[in-house]
């Protein structure tokens, strides 16, 4: 199709482990290897100097991009994510299986890809331009608008081997995102850098798509995922168990990563958005429990259920909001909730904090429910987008069910009575009755 920017066909890529190559030896070491070995052999017929085994760290990997698409590839750590993304940018050659690009790639894999540590920022600009082929006049139009968009002009004149890995970060996005690569792609290094800068990365990556330029990115922050990417891929063991849109993956990802029935730990830094506050206030574990108050992933259809969310408090913190979102499983935010609304306290003492939001059991819909949560202050901004996730089931306690065609996220308890009286004739179809020559009465002037 001419208008698949990147083309993935049963891809696989084979490392072999285990096997340490050993150091060159003396000749009298090396006769005595060659007449040992047979017996070795002998002694242990499983044993071999070879490679211990082989890992596959991609199999049988295939899916299509479209131009101007952002697709998210997420995953756990060590599913495949970054030697799929080496394998794109030509990093690395792919055991079997077949690749076709069409466009020039931009590539954002690790901190300081492709920079030389010796040289400055300004020249490792254009050398980095060179490398994705744009011509020194296209380098130059550009330049200006890379230092701002990095802000580092005061060191654009310093050997680059002095920077932060931050400072590195924002150079390197930069070059790769304003040198108009036709494909984009972008690794987690964008954790490096503070939210301001991550925000302002996943406004340009949408104006990259919005122009009809590709972007491919691996990130563990679901959120970012969510708000950039309409698809996403899910590796799992190098092979990909979901190629859907960014909520469903999402969705299967959680899914996954459930420590027990109902119970998500939240301490893991890679579920939330990274603060220049120190987030003197955590989310610390969510546990869905149903009516009996047994922890659960799946409540019933009309049941009533409720979250308890765990957090710890470092230290006294006032003036805090809190709030919880509930996302319907392509993604929609159904609503919100917010701690001032349930009257709950601005400022809690040091220590663990636990809290109970009860759910109407006429609410949901059969369906698949993502919950996120935001703590914001002074001291605080601890935003998980994807905290915890939950099914409604398609039957109630009673056995009563939904029809299985049934379409819609919200089960709005509507009264319905029964009217054993016909309507009266001498009512009007609106409702208001009626004078002797057919207009309708009323005090109107």
């Amino acid at each position: 199709m001419s208008d698949v920017a990147v083309s993935v066909e049963d891809l696989g890529k084979r490392y072999r482990i285990g096997g340490l190559r050993s150091s060159y030896g003396t000749l009298r070491e090396t006769v005595t290897s060659a007449v040992t070995s047979p017996l070795r052999r002998l002694r242990n017929p499983g044993s071999s100097t070879g490679h211990v085994a082989d890992f596959w760290a991609l199999r049988d990997v295939s899916f299509d991009v479209i131009e101007g698409q952002a697709v998210g590839i997420i995953g756990r750590n060590g599913a495949g994510k970054s030697t799929l993304l080496k394998i794109l940018s030509r990093i690395t050659e792919p055991t079997k299986g077949h690749i076709h690009i069409r466009g020039r790639v931009g590539s954002l894999l690790e901190v300081g890809t492709g920079f030389h540590a010796e040289l400055t920022g300004r020249e490792n600009i254009y050398m980095n331009g060179a490398i994705l082929g744009m011509p020194r006049t296209e380098i130059r139009r550009k330049f200006d608008e890379i230092v701002a968009f990095s802000e580092i002009g005061q060191f654009l004149d310093t050997p680059v081997k002095r920077y932060s890995s931050g400072m590195y970060v924002r150079l390197a996005f930069a070059v790769a995102a304003h040198l108009e690569p036709e494909i984009l792609i972008v690794d987690e290094v964008l954790s490096v850098g503070d939210l301001g800068f991550q925000r302002k990365c996943l406004g340009k990556m949408q104006d990259v798509a919005g122009e009809g330029r590709t972007v491919l990115f691996v990130s563990h922050n679901l959120g970012a995922v969510l708000e950039l990417c309409s698809r996403a891929i899910v590796l799992e063991g190098g092979s990909v168990v979901e190629d859907a849109s960014s909520a469903v993956a999402v969705n299967r990802y959680m899914s996954n990563l459930q420590v027990s029935n109902g119970v998500f730990d939240l301490a893991d830094p890679a579920l939330r958005q990274k603060s220049p506050r120190e987030n003197a206030f955590r989310w610390s574990r969510l546990t869905v429990r149903d009516s009996l108050d047994h922890a659960t992933e799946e409540v019933g259809l009309r049941e009533p259920f409720h979250l308890v969310i765990e957090a710890v408090a470092l230290r006294r913190v006032a003036d805090l909001e809190l709030n919880l979102s509930v996302y319907s499983g392509s993604g929609v935010n159904m609503f919100n909730s917010f701690q001032t609304v349930s009257g709950l306290p601005s400022e809690y003492e040091e220590g663990p904090v636990v809290f109970r939001v009860a759910f109407d059991p006429n609410l949901f819909a059969p369906g698949q429910y993502t919950v996120g949560l935001w703590a914001t202050g002074p001291t605080t901004a601890d935003h998980i987008r994807v905290a915890a996730q939950f099914s409604v089931s398609l039957v109630d306690a009673s056995g009563g069910s939904l029809p299985t065609n049934y379409a819609g996220i919200i089960l709005y308890p509507c009264v319905w009575t029964l009217d054993r009286e016909p309507p009266d004739p001498a009512l009007s179809p609106s409702g208001a009755p009626e004078d002797d020559d057919g207009g309708p009465r009323g005090g109107g002037l």
